[in-house]
This record gives structure tokens, C-alpha cells and sequence, in this order.
């Protein structure tokens, strides 16, 4: 079944699981918050692209609302929860809105060594950077959104990853991607090292 939705178009792509927060400033937007806080439902977030927004999105609930403004501006926190396909838009309010499909996962999951791997490889960037990983929120069956909603990836890989329609898939196209990055990152992370040793160059 299709349904209307609130759309919150933006430069990320939101994964199901992963937070955001957000300050909302736009009058539009303050008034499609106040209506999904007041009837406790959720808004859609869709990459904003060039010609649009992308086809794929996620809806987001708001999970709490950390600060409120005297001008009505709001900051808040919200998390993903499903993802979508946008069927057709709709611009009757002030904000966007479209016609939705929500979508699922096809059956089949990673084998443990091919999620292992994308554990492995993750943990490898977060250390770089300085960060623990931390699995005990994860689902274990969405792994992969976990994983790449908690590094900096690049936004076209993050909306193809959003697509895929099966764990298996995202894993092994995790796994490529952290792989093909992996090597850059290290050599800037042992490039950091030697400039912040002695001054010199070894």
C-alpha cells in the first residue's frame, strides 16, 4: 500500500537504525515538525540531487526534541526506520511531499566469514580515526546500515547501498568499498604519524 508522507530533503542519505539530528529553522519545516510531533508520526528524508530528490529515501521518527527555541526553531534528534520508494511527488503544501512504497529485504543473509570481514575492515577506520567500535545497538540483520551510518562515506555509495534489496548484497558492497578506500587511509594515517613524531621526515 502507498501512503503520503512529509519529505525532509537533504544533502545525507539516512539509514534505517542510524540517528540524526536536525535543527529546524525553515518556517515549512517548523510546521511539518510541529504536525508529526503533535500526531506522533514519522517524515521522509530523501537525498537532495541535482535534479530533485533520489528515488530510495528512509523515514524518520523523532525520537526527542533537545531544544526548543523562543522563535520556534527546534532542535531535535530523530532515527531511521524504514526505507521507501518514492512513487510520485506532491507540492499542494508548503513542504514536499510524495506517495511512497515502503520497501523490504529479498531473503538470504552474509555468510559469517563475509560479515566478519566488514566488522573487521570498520573497526580498522574507526581506530584510525581515533573511535571504538560498538556493536551492542547494531541489528544484526541491517548490519551493513550500521556499519556505513557510522563513517563518513561518500554520499553516492551511501543512496546505491540504500537500494540494495538484500544484507548479503550490501555486505559484500561494503566490504569492496572499505577495501578500495582502506589503503589511502592508511597511507594518510601513517603520513600524520611521521609529521607529528620529531618534525623530520624518515
Amino acid at each position: 500500500m502507498s501512503s503520503l508522507i512529509p519529505l525532509f530533503p537533504l544533502e545525507v542519505v539516512l539509514f534505517p537504525g542510524t540517528p540524526l539530528p536536525l535543527h529546524i529553522f525553515e518556517p515549512r519545516y517548523k510546521e511539518m515538525i510541529g504536525e508529526c510531533l503533535a500526531h506522533g508520526s514519522t517524515f521522509g528524508v530523501v537525498r537532495a540531487i541535482e535534479q530533485g530528490v533520489a528515488d530510495i529515501g528512509c523515514t524518520a521518527e523523532i525520537v526527542t526534541v533537545t531544544k526548543e527555541y523562543p522563535d520556534g526553531r527546534l532542535d531535535i534528534v530523530t532515527e531511521g526506520r524504514k526505507r521507501f520508494e518514492v512513487l510520485q511527488l506532491n507540492r499542494e503544501r508548503s513542504f514536499l511531499r510524495a506517495e511512497i512504497l515502503l520497501i523490504g529485504d529479498e531473503p538470504g543473509s552474509p555468510t559469517k566469514e563475509e560479515t566478519a570481514r566488514a566488522v573487521q575492515l570498520h573497526a580498522e577506520i574507526l581506530t584510525m580515526a581515533g573511535a571504538v567500535q560498538d556493536l551492542s545497538a547494531a541489528d544484526q540483520a541491517a548490519l551493513s546500515f550500521y556499519l556505513a551510518g557510522s563513517l563518513p562515506l561518500d554520499l553516492d555509495f551511501k543512496q546505491k547501498l540504500l537500494a540494495l534489496r538484500g544484507e548479503s548484497q550490501r555486505i559484500s558492497a561494503l566490504t569492496q568499498y572499505l577495501e578500495a578506500v582502506l589503503p589511502k587511509l592508511r597511507r594518510s594515517a601513517h603520513a600524520r604519524e611521521k609529521a607529528g613524531g620529531n618534525g623530520h621526515a624518515r
